[in-house]
């Protein structure tokens, strides 16, 4: 599936880009906090944002105890980061320095409200 998520944009556009990569990079994050692949995650990212209104801790691995404050705020940035990734535009994803940068600068992101209640479209909407 992850194969299928980022080759069906080379196979539109028929060129390999760092924005390709980027998309990539945001699939394995998702992945790695589901404990799945998210694809219907990822599809409802393409056409709409009701879908989003569901809580973070709702579609994070459940074989996972929820994370302390410290690293909830650590997992907040990497999920903001990757959602991001996934923008449908190329265009309107960040580069992976600015991916870097946003891991690496900061130490916890401003979250809108606790870990327990904040929900995906939430997440997307703050800056990065």
């Amino acid at each position: 599936m992850y194969l299928y998520l980022s080759t069906a944009e080379l196979a539109y556009t028929m060129r390999v880009t760092e924005k390709t990569d980027v998309y990539s990079f945001g699939v394995v994050t998702l992945e790695v906090v589901m404990g799945r692949h998210p694809v219907e995650l990822v599809s409802s990212l393409s056409y709409s944002t009701t879908d989003l209104n569901v809580l973070l801790k709702d579609v994070m691995d459940c074989r996972l105890a929820l994370p302390a404050a410290q690293a909830a705020d650590m997992l907040l940035l990497a999920v903001r980061v990757a959602l991001k990734c996934l923008s449908s535009d190329p265009q309107s994803r960040p580069s992976m320095m600015q991916v870097c940068q946003e891991l690496t600068s900061r130490y916890t992101p401003s979250a809108p409200k606790s870990f327990h209640s904040t929900t995906l479209s939430e997440i997307m909407d703050a800056e990065m």
